[in-house]
């Protein structure tokens, strides 16, 4: 029953979609509009099978509520997955169906690049629908002209965080000679490498793709490391950059990192895995609240805002970070629920002060 699923957290809206011509199996997830409408990445993956894919898409819609939150946006979270093999199953014909169904939406629902799609996709899926977002030209943080991809913008905001993680249980700015595992080196996790490399960092790299992890050492001049062997270097930080669910029962007690600061979403397995790297020592910067340089480039594209704007916004994800390590120390709870608590405290009031007042009563008594 589906609402009885493990993820399942009162999602306002869940729909499934099949085209037989084109192949095309999708699944959108709508959790929580409070603050504005949904807006996610379209993610394209090969699961292993529909409850794979559904577990996936409830945990990542909600995560997306809890990052604009924290991010201070006037944004829902939603998401929505692709069944397949990108490199293997992607064709414009699919994409134009998966456009189709967005626009039979409404405009509940927005969707971005994610793991397995790009600007390009995403403006085939536009040819039928105007609720995608991510693919207009404009300036970037950085003053770079940008296609729309926000990954540049993730990958800066995580760099970001990972700075302010260090700074908090290692009490280092600078971060020369610091040793970083970076596990996954996609359109984030290898400009997350390149941000490490340019500060002084030394990196130890994986992924997948034997060509992203060639490059990585050509470029970066990083050591290349088996995908079962990242998790566990003695290193100070370790920034997952690929999948999630990660941080488990197995991998817990094998880690050596002080930190572990990256940009992938839903990192932990389950909540209870927050507390058990507490009780390990490790600081833990919850992916939800460093990874939302992304979404805060999507919202200004829309909206419309100076690179400055963008950049400076962006760099409050420092801030967040900084706020929940203090409460996380302060209160002795784990940093994973003080960031859910914050997230919650910001969509919730804005809820509230959104509501419509109570009429007042005009009669006599």
């Amino acid at each position: 029953m589906l609402f009885n699923h493990p993820e399942f957290d009162n999602h306002e809206h869940l729909s499934f979609f099949c085209d037989a011509e084109t192949g095309l199996k999708a699944i959108v997830a709508i959790h929580n509009t409070s603050r504005g409408p949904a807006l996610g990445g379209c993610r394209m993956f090969p699961y292993a099978n529909d409850e794979e894919a559904l577990r996936d898409v409830l945990r990542l819609s909600r995560g997306m509520t809890y990052k604009s939150a924290l991010a201070n946006l006037d944004l829902g979270g939603g998401k929505s997955v692709i069944i397949g093999d990108p490199r293997q199953h992607k064709t414009e014909a699919l994409l134009e169906a998966m456009g189709r169904h967005l626009e039979s939406l409404g405009g509940r629902y927005i969707g971005a690049e994610d793991s397995g799609t790009s600007v390009p996709d995403l403006k085939i899926m536009g040819r039928h629908t105007q609720h995608v977002a991510g693919i207009t030209d404009h300036i970037a943080f950085n003053g770079k002209p940008s296609n729309g991809d926000p990954s540049p913008t993730t990958a800066y905001g995580t760099f970001v965080g990972l700075q302010a993680a260090v700074r908090h249980k290692l009490g280092r700015g600078d971060l020369t000679g610091l040793k970083v595992a970076v596990q996954g080196l996609g359109n984030v996790g290898f400009r997350l490498a390149q941000h490490l490399k340019e500060a002084g960092a030394e990196l130890w790299v994986t992924d997948i793709h034997q060509d992203n992890l060639q490059r990585a050492v050509d470029e970066l001049g990083a050591t290349a490391v088996a995908p079962e062997e990242i998790l566990t270097l003695p290193v100070d930080v370790l920034a997952p950059c690929a999948m999630g669910a990660i941080l488990n029962d197995r991998s817990i007690p094998t880690i050596k990192a002080a930190v572990i600061a990256g940009a992938a979403n839903n990192l932990l397995d389950r909540p209870e895995h927050d507390a058990a790297l507490k009780e390990r020592g490790i600081l833990y910067a919850p992916d939800f609240a460093i990874n939302a340089g992304g979404i805060i480039d999507v919202f200004y594209e829309r909206s419309g805002a100076t690179p400055q704007t963008v950049r400076q916004h962006v760099e409050t994800i420092g801030d967040t970070l900084t706020e929940i390590f203090r409460r996380s120390d302060e209160s002795g709870t784990p940093t994973g629920a003080i960031a859910n608590q914050l997230a919650e405290e910001r969509f919730k009031k804005h809820a509230a002060a959104s509501a419509p007042a109570p009429e007042r009563a005009t009669g006599t008594h």
